[in-house]
């Protein structure tokens, strides 16, 4: 007996993208199935027998589960495209096995620990606001801000797009021009970090994650990385409760 499901739900549990970005690919004619270009959202497809391509790569309905952690280097793009043809993040994981899919974004100045998996329903949770986690940062900041500047930081800070959730915020070094702070978020929007210093008047000169959910970069080199134990993918499943 064959099940039918939305093809976006399909894409999106194959790790391919989120939901939203699947939905957009559909709209944008990326999608076929049996050869046939689908751009109705909704569309049910079987995954057992429906042969579904994304840009015209076959989509695995049913990949092993893969999860790896990179330290990401600055001057390289979290997406798996890029329009100016600036490196991505995929240049470095020639080797995994399988294909991967960054979970939410580092900037391409940005540094430091990124998740990627073929994990759809995991990278949606994680990534879903209601699930509120935490992102630890290593900022160097422009100027010395006083303890009252951080202290908006901890309490929120008034931006375009609405009013930040009450963050972590310390000192960790201070230089004669600059300052290193750490920074730790329960959301996760775009280019948040920088937006919230700028916000307090002393712009982001560096950024680099030192921790994403349970995971920590640790000593892991740069540029490099490593698949994750059983026992942090349990961990993960936990904070979102798979």
């Amino acid at each position: 007996m064959s099940m039918q499901e939305r093809l976006q739900k399909v894409i999106a549990h194959a790790g391919i993208a989120s939901r939203r970005e699947a939905e957009r690919l559909i709209e944008q004619g990326e999608v076929a199935v049996n050869g046939t270009v689908v751009t109705k959202l909704g569309t049910k497809v079987d995954p057992a027998s429906d042969i579904i391509t994304v840009d015209g790569s076959v989509v695995n309905t049913s990949p092993e589960k893969l999860y790896v952690v990179l330290n990401k280097p600055a001057g390289y793009v979290s997406t798996l495209k890029d329009p100016q043809n600036r490196p991505i993040v995929m240049d470095l994981l020639e080797r995994v096995g399988s294909r991967v899919y960054p979970v939410g974004r580092l900037d391409y100045d940005a540094e430091g620990l990124l998740l990627l998996t073929n994990d759809g329903e995991l990278s949606h949770r994680l990534q879903h606001p209601s699930y509120r986690i935490c992102r630890t940062y290593e900022v160097k900041v422009k100027g010395s801000p006083p303890n009252r500047k951080l202290s908006l930081l901890r309490n929120g800070v008034q931006l375009e797009d609405g009013m930040t959730l009450p963050a972590k915020a310390s000192f960790l070094k201070k230089t004669l021009k600059n300052s290193w702070i750490t920074v730790t978020l329960y959301e996760g929007r775009n280019r948040q970090v920088k937006r919230m210093c700028a916000a307090i008047e002393h712009p982001v000169m560096k950024l680099k994650r030192i921790r994403f959910a349970s995971l920590y970069l640790d000593d892991l080199p740069q540029g490099r990385y490593r698949k994750l134990t059983k026992v942090e993918v349990k961990s993960l499943y936990r904070l979102v409760n798979l």
